[in-house]
């Protein structure tokens, strides 16, 4: 058992660096070249294998890591909604359909149980609680920004490229978060709050750039 766990742990590892190498390049070449789309598919497939093989292993004896479930969970999210906020591109795609509502009522009910669950831990001990307050306040706050882009997408011109741009971006800046505080170990405020920061000050950056680009 033992070593289908530190297999699986090492196939994780590869395709969560195959997704940062990737991810970061998607960024640095030009957006919407085929180059860029090519590496995309690779950062989305990458990122939702690795979270997905390590899911169940944050929950066994010897590894259990809330943390890293709770990212894990998080990049998948943001990877499926960046992913989907292409189909709105679409003119015959008038409002959003089952899957992408499911997709956000599903987290947004994960994200009432984990502030439920973090603001229960204030009062008792829960390990790690400021975990399920922190993601459970964002996964409120990234459902209701994506049911307002459900609502108004088709009022703004590039609404789906800037939602594809953010949760795009947003799951590469979980995936530096995980590899930092998960792989390298280092459990303190920088490494929260360093990719945050340089990922928030990019997302900026890009929406700007392409209002501007589209109001010229």
């Amino acid at each position: 058992m033992e070593l289908l766990i530190t297999t699986s742990i090492y196939i994780h590892a590869f395709l969560g660096g195959l997704g940062l190498i990737t991810g970061v390049g998607s960024m640095a070449v030009k957006k919407g070249s085929g180059i860029h789309k090519k590496m995309g598919k690779i950062f989305s497939i990458s990122m939702i294998a690795s979270c997905i093989l390590i899911l169940p292993i944050t929950w066994v004896p010897g590894h259990i890591s809330p943390f890293l479930f709770l990212i894990s969970l998080f990049t998948i999210y943001l990877v499926l909604v960046g992913n989907l906020s292409l189909t709105f591109k679409k003119r015959d795609k008038l409002k959003a359909d089952s899957i992408d509502k499911g997709l956000s009522i599903g987290m947004a009910i994960f994200s009432i149980f984990m502030l439920v669950y973090g603001i229960y831990g204030l009062f008792n001990t829960v390990q790690d609680n400021a975990l399920f307050l922190v993601f459970g306040g964002l996964g409120l706050f990234l459902t209701f920004r994506n049911f307002q882009f459900y609502k108004n997408f088709k009022e703004k011109k590039i609404a789906w490229l800037l939602s594809h741009l953010t949760f795009m971006i947003a799951a590469l800046i979980a995936s530096f978060t995980a590899f930092i505080v998960a792989g390298l170990h280092m459990w303190n405020i920088v490494a929260w709050v360093t990719p945050s920061i340089i990922g928030t000050i990019y997302i900026i950056y890009w929406r700007r750039k392409m209002k501007a680009k589209i109001a010229s």
